[in-house]
């Protein structure tokens, strides 16, 4: 959710790992043991929740946590909870950091030392408060300074047990006085709105003839303040909650007579001192982002220079490769640059270049995008944005049931705990590998279709670059859908959103196993038991040396990389997806022929859907794959039969019976998923069969009639993404901004290469240029963009100084943040001075 500020629309958003916490205060009883879990606050507000780690001083808890930040926040905190025996939650101490200290430690492991929490402490919150130094003069002719206190609104308070019923007190403080007055509690809000005001005495008395106007002794004024106290008007035995205070000197009354400001609401000081070291520590990676993204059309030069990097030639001389080149790691590039091509529909292409390029460079087949560049990441990205639902369908059922049951699968001798039996443990783990193996190979029909376009491009160029090698375009698809999506996701359950939280030790485990198997089973290496190091992992493999697990992951891969935009007899034998005997009516390719049923037998493979009379006789029917222009259910009204669909072709439809719904769909599912890329797909078609000189479903009377309702929009797995375009090209300037001088670098790197075409010097060697004239071009343009970019972000900033105010609803008294950044542009104009 973005803060709209006068057309900039102002994104935050953080991802955090919750390590572990170590050295925790012992359980006082005999028992020294605790059962912690961890939550993540933004000021006083819980927005997540670690699992619960029993039995430990040292919980580990591996847990990760992003989230969009909707509003305005003072304290991003860490509370360490302890639960007991009566699943009383207690708190044992909290890490908390101010908003404008994240910086310090972005994207780094950092261990913090747990704090104690103490009631006066927890505050969050502001009031809107307005002042008003007054004089009143009696009917006698004496007069007397009164101060008037409004109290007029607050905004955030906490939510204390549920409910939160506050009340303000109201307190004039001196020397030698305490006059205190109290508000009118506000039931069930934390947004109250007061508009109660209060009057205090300040001056004696006076002879209106000894006292000009307004004026005051400085001293009475230098010794008073008033405080402003909120409370939660609590039920309990225990009193009302304390919600913070705040304290302002009248000091502030002698230039105005009148003074009106938020402010934050801030600790109370209750005189107690903690040890700060007794509490342990905690270690966490904390990434916090914020955005400010202007209207689309500036963004248009750079996000056009990049949206064209896929037609570069050569594309290591593009705008994406660049921030590839220059990024510290190439995840930093990979993630927004996937976001953007995945908005605009540009995807495939981009990552087919890519990976053309680096198969190009690659000697060894074995070695096939197995180091961590630029394709691989763009890809991981790409197969975690647009894979997550494929992986819930898939997996989803049977992790959840792994980690329910708790099933011993041990399998190394040296683990083994008294009282498991080996052989149970390893039936119980080699059913679960069967099991998940058996979901993943049959999920072809599920998997997303820019995964397919992808998978197809890599088997392509892999299989044209290593001609002599005719499993590379298997390995090519496998190392990424084996290896670096199912493999790490049944590791990791919790990081592909399959969990909630990390698996607790045993499962984990068990996870890690079944893991390990299946990376291998898809490797399709052919020393498989070698490739382990571990003797027992070696021994549990030779259960599944047989041919078929092999067939079936070749099968897999032929399908999840099939794609009607190519001649598959060129490159590859048929592989038979599925067959079976339905009932289909006759096309009428004869023309005195009946349109009546028959059964047949169907067959299809990766090349064409056929029909015949019985299994294993010559084919009566052929339809290439590349003419499915469409594959949808018939409404049953067509022929008054049920479980009917219809396979569109460019002069006529084929309409099939399945034998039951279930086998309808199947049939749907997978003879969509071959068809799905075909470039003539139809958008639109027709419900209801064409009968009696008419289509039943529109009327029209031409067969050839245009379609009366839309295809459907594909599986499941297709869905839509949703990611704002400009956000993610203010991201890419930003990296680019960040890295200005390595882009300046590899701008002499180039103008070295080409006018000393010798030995590189070794600060250029780092960068990758296949064409140094074209990326000098690239950076020129990506420098300019920058730059222009960064012209636009500081005006926008020094406007934003000119206009914002200091004690503002969006800048209260006690903003660190804002009086930070007050500080950064004083600075920045004197230096402009």
């Amino acid at each position: 959710m973005a803060v709209e500020e006068e057309g900039i629309r102002v994104f935050q958003s953080v991802k955090i790992k919750i390590g572990e916490a170590k050295n925790l205060p012992s359980y006082p009883g005999p028992n020294k043991m605790r059962d912690c879990f961890c939550t993540v606050n933004l000021d006083q507000e819980e927005v997540f929740r670690t699992k619960i780690v029993e039995k430990s001083l040292c919980p580990f808890y591996g847990e990760d946590f992003y989230c969009e930040i909707p509003r305005s926040f003072r304290h991003l905190s860490f509370y360490i909870f302890d639960r007991d025996v009566f699943r009383r939650d207690s708190i044992m101490g909290k890490v908390s950091i101010l908003k404008e200290d994240l910086q310090q430690y972005n994207n780094r492991d950092t261990w913090f030392q747990v704090q104690h929490v103490d009631a006066d402490s927890e505050v969050q919150g502001k009031v809107h408060l307005e002042l008003r130094l007054s004089e009143v003069i009696t009917d006698s002719g004496v007069i007397c300074h009164k101060l008037l206190a409004r109290v007029l609104e607050c905004q955030g308070l906490p939510i204390v047990n549920g409910q939160c019923d506050p009340y303000a007190t109201v307190t004039l403080l001196g020397p030698s006085r305490s006059e205190a007055k109290k508000t009118k509690v506000r039931k069930k809000t934390n947004n109250p709105q007061f508009d109660e005001v209060f009057y205090f005495e300040v001056t004696k008395p006076c002879s209106y003839n000894k006292k000009s106007h307004f004026e005051i002794e400085e001293d009475d004024v230098d010794k008073l303040e008033i405080r402003v106290d909120l409370w939660n008007a609590s039920n309990l035995k225990f009193g009302d909650e304390f919600l913070g205070e705040l304290k302002i000197p009248l000091k502030v009354l002698r230039q105005s007579s009148c003074h009106g400001a938020w402010y934050f609401l801030q600790p109370r000081d209750n005189g107690k001192s903690v040890k700060p070291d007794d509490l342990g520590s905690l270690r966490l990676n904390v990434v916090y982002t914020e955005d400010h993204v202007f209207p689309s059309e500036y963004y248009s030069p750079l996000r056009d220079l990049v949206l064209k990097s896929g037609d570069v030639e050569p594309v290591s001389a593009s705008a994406a490769h660049v921030l590839g080149e220059v990024c510290r790691e190439k995840q930093e590039a990979a993630i927004p640059l996937v976001r953007l091509f995945l908005h605009y529909g540009k995807i495939v292409p981009f990552i087919s270049a890519i990976a053309n390029a680096e198969v190009n460079r690659t000697q060894d087949p074995n070695t096939i995008f197995r180091g961590n560049s630029l394709t691989s990441k763009c890809i991981d990205e790409t197969m975690k944005l647009a894979g997550m639902h494929y992986l819930q369908v898939t997996l989803k059922p049977i992790i959840d049931e792994i980690c329910e049951a708790h099933k011993p699968c041990e399998i190394d001798p040296v683990k083994l705990k008294d009282g498991e039996n080996f052989e149970n443990n390893k039936e119980n783990l080699k059913n679960y590998v069967d099991r998940i193996f058996d979901v993943i190979t049959k999920s072809g029909v599920s998997c997303p279709t820019v995964m397919c376009d992808i998978f197809f491009s890599l088997r392509e160029s892999a299989a044209k670059r290593f001609q002599g090698d005719p499993d590379v375009r298997f390995t090519a698809v496998s190392s990424f859908i084996f290896l670096r999506f199912f493999a790490p996701a049944i590791l990791s359950p919790n990081l592909f959103q399959l969990s909630p939280h990390h698996p607790d030790p045993q499962t984990s485990r068990t996870l890690t196993l079944i893991s390990k198997t299946i990376q291998t089973l898809g490797s399709l290496s052919k020393s498989k038991s070698a490739s382990f190091k571990e003797n027992y992992m070696a021994a549990f493999y030779e259960n599944f040396n047989e041919q078929k697990y092999a067939d079936a992951v070749k099968n897999f891969l032929d399908l999840i990389s099939s794609s009607g935009r190519r001649d598959h007899k060129r490159i590859e034998q048929p592989i038979l997806l599925k067959e079976g005997f339905m009932i289909k009516r006759a096309q009428g390719r004869k023309r005195f022929g009946m349109k009546n049923f028959k059964k047949r037998w169907f067959r299809l493979t990766n090349h064409e859907f056929t029909y015949q009379k019985s299994k294993g006789d010559h084919p009566l029917c052929s339809i290439p794959i590349e003419n499915i222009l469409a594959v949808e259910k018939l409404e049953e009204e067509s022929f008054k039969m049920k479980n009917m669909f219809q396979v569109i072709q460019p002069v006529r439809t084929l309409y099939i019976q399945a034998n039951n719904c279930v086998e309808a769909k199947d049939w749907i599912d997978i003879l969509t998923k071959v068809s799905q890329c075909n470039k003539k797909r139809l958008t639109v078609y027709h419900p209801s069969a064409y009968l009696n000189a008419h289509w039943l479903c529109c009327k029209a009377t031409s067969e050839n009639a245009p379609g009366c309702t839309p295809c459907t929009g594909g599986l499941p797995a297709n869905i839509q993404l949703d990611i704002d375009g400009d956000r993610e090209t203010e991201r890419i300037y930003s990296l680019f901004n960040t890295y200005i001088c390595k882009l300046e670098k590899m701008q002499e790197a180039c103008g070295s290469k080409s006018v000393y075409d010798g030995p590189e010097q070794e600060e250029y060697s780092t960068f990758l240029i296949d064409e140094p004239r074209e990326t000098y071009k690239t950076l020129y343009q990506i420098i300019d963009g920058v730059k222009t970019l960064e012209q636009e972000h500081a005006q926008y900033k020094r406007d934003k100084f000119k206009k914002t105010k200091y004690g503002s609803q969006e800048h209260p008294i006690g903003d660190k943040s804002f009086q930070s950044y007050i500080r950064q542009q004083s600075e920045v104009s004197a230096h402009s001075i």
